[in-house]
């Protein structure tokens, strides 16, 4: 369960918890919503069938509402600061934790739907798998 959470968390691919499934950072601005085609290091398609990623909007509006329901609480109710600055620093962090929440919702999602497969791991890593370079889709 703890290599899943980091696989998600570090933007891997889920079958084999290997390949970026972006090719900018995390916190970059820089095309920040470019996606690969497939794994660069499995050959797994990024984009399974049209639509795929719609299921990750719902992932993105929970966790972003309960991510900002319990920051506001908690630097209203606990630190005693008052709505303004609550509100203020909490639009300073969504703004900052944005692309890096739209890319962990994703990978999320794709992690709820395929699962880790340890055959195609040992296959990629023992060079069987034959990959070509991935390429970017930039909107996405």
């Amino acid at each position: 369960m703890a290599r899943k959470f980091y696989s998600i968390f570090s933007l891997k691919y889920p079958p084999c918890h290997g390949g970026d499934l972006f090719p900018t950072g995390a916190l970059s601005f820089r095309q920040p919503f470019a996606q690969y085609t497939h794994c660069p290091t499995c050959g797994q398609p990024c984009f399974p069938e049209p639509g795929f990623y719609y299921g990750a909007l719902f992932i993105s509006y929970i966790g972003s509402g309960f991510f900002c329901l319990g920051v506001g609480l908690f630097l209203h109710w606990v630190l005693g600061w008052s709505m303004l600055a609550s509100f203020a620093v909490l639009i300073g962090l969504v703004a900052i934790l944005f692309v890096w929440w739209f890319l962990a919702s994703r990978t999320a999602y794709l992690h709820l739907v395929f699962g880790f497969k340890p055959d195609i791991l040992a296959a990629a890593r023992a060079g069987k798998i034959d990959v070509r370079p991935p390429t970017t889709i930039k909107t996405t």
